[in-house]
């Protein structure tokens, strides 16, 4: 074998071992991956079972035993999405559907599920694909709502204020008197008549009244006459508004205005739920009753002053209920994330999250969000 024959078997065996080496790069640039518009393949070797929980709008169940919802929809677009077969199985409580899924009773848990620290220590949950919080309704009874007012009345606020504007108008009064005592006849006298007679008309002047024909003679009692005017004036706008103010919002919101509040009326809860858990964390003593619609009965005949529970659910119901009675008031005590619940190291959880922001993103579940509750957020 000579020299050149040599090196032409070499270079084909070089070549030969080259392309081997880049086989499996080159299968791997073309072989189908997951992308933007694909979910990664988990094919169940078995039917899934789905706990759920009726908790309007998110799971409803009709007459026929058909289950709908924002949560029920969004669960069977993600199925029909992967190809995946389920049934829907129904929990009485949220505590007896979390331990379902916690024990593999159920492969899925979905209803309105909030993820909480407590449950993720024996949970996994999917990317969250809703976002509430904790609302209070109370009574939206005209009488009963005169009592916050009665209480703003009787405020060490209020006090405050009204031992303010006495204390300038006896500032004022002292020093009217201190000039106007040897010069005037209606501030002389003993200390005590000419004090009560500047105090007397200070207060009228920052009323806007006469005191009974008397006016200050001196160049430095007129000075601060004139002062006392326009700061009197100022006084009783700031204090009108800020009373004004304070009492309409009483009036129109009712005894809650802040978690503060909470502290000193009759607070009830649905059990097992992680409204009770942030009135807990909140150390706010509260009432657990059965069920939203029990609490919800319990607030409208008067055995508690205000009710907590996820805002959306609890403002659905008043709205499909009609329940002119009750009032949902501006405030949110918790924020929350509604997630789908699965066993611990569940293999249905990456494809999930996948198909979750994809399916979030689009405008079939912003029309879903629309129809239900009435936004796309």
């Amino acid at each position: 074998m000579n020299i050149s024959r040599l090196s032409c078997v070499f270079r084909h065996w070089s070549a030969l071992v080259l392309w081997l080496a880049l086989l499996p790069a080159v299968i791997g640039v073309l072989s189908p991956r997951p992308g933007f518009g694909q979910t990664h393949s988990v094919i169940p070797d078995h039917e899934l079972v789905v706990g759920t929980k009726v908790a309007p709008p998110f799971a409803m169940k009709d007459e026929s035993g058909h289950w709908r919802g924002v949560s029920i929809e969004l669960w069977q677009h993600l199925a029909d999405r992967m190809k995946w077969n389920y049934r829907f199985v129904e929990a009485d409580t949220v505590p007896t559907l979390l331990e379902g899924v916690r024990t593999g009773k159920f492969d899925v848990g979905i209803s309105a599920i909030s993820v909480t620290a407590e449950r993720e220590q024996t949970l996994d949950f999917t990317a969250s694909y809703f976002y509430a919080g904790t609302g209070v309704a109370v009574q939206s009874d005209r009488i009963t709502n005169w009592i916050p007012v009665i209480k703003s009345i009787a405020s060490w606020s209020f006090l405050q204020a009204a031992l303010t504007l006495l204390g300038l108008a006896v500032s004022a009064g002292a020093l009217i008197w201190l000039f106007e005592r040897k010069a005037n006849d209606g501030f002389s006298g003993s200390v005590v008549r000419g004090l009560s007679s500047g105090v007397w008309w200070s207060t009228h002047t920052m009323t806007q009244r006469a005191a009974g024909g008397i006016m200050p003679m001196t160049l430095p009692g007129r000075i601060i006459a004139m002062i006392w005017m326009v700061t009197s004036v100022i006084a009783i706008a700031v204090f009108t508004a800020g009373i004004t103010s304070t009492l309409t919002t009483k009036r129109l919101h009712g005894m809650v205005n802040s978690v503060a509040d909470l502290s000193s009326i009759r607070v009830g809860v649905p059990a097992g739920t992680s409204s009770e858990d942030g009135l807990s964390r909140l150390r706010i003593v509260h009432s657990v009753l059965p069920s939203p619609e029990e609490g919800l009965k319990a607030l409208r005949s008067g055995k508690i002053d205000a009710f907590v529970y996820d805002r959306p659910l609890l403002a659905w119901t008043i709205r499909q209920r009609n329940l002119s009675s009750v009032d949902l008031t501006d405030l949110m005590l918790e924020p929350q994330r509604y997630a789908i619940a699965l066993p611990p190291n569940s293999r249905l959880r990456k494809p999930l999250n996948v198909a979750m922001l994809q399916v979030t993103e689009s405008d079939w579940w912003r029309d879903t969000l629309f129809r239900y509750l009435g936004e796309t957020r």
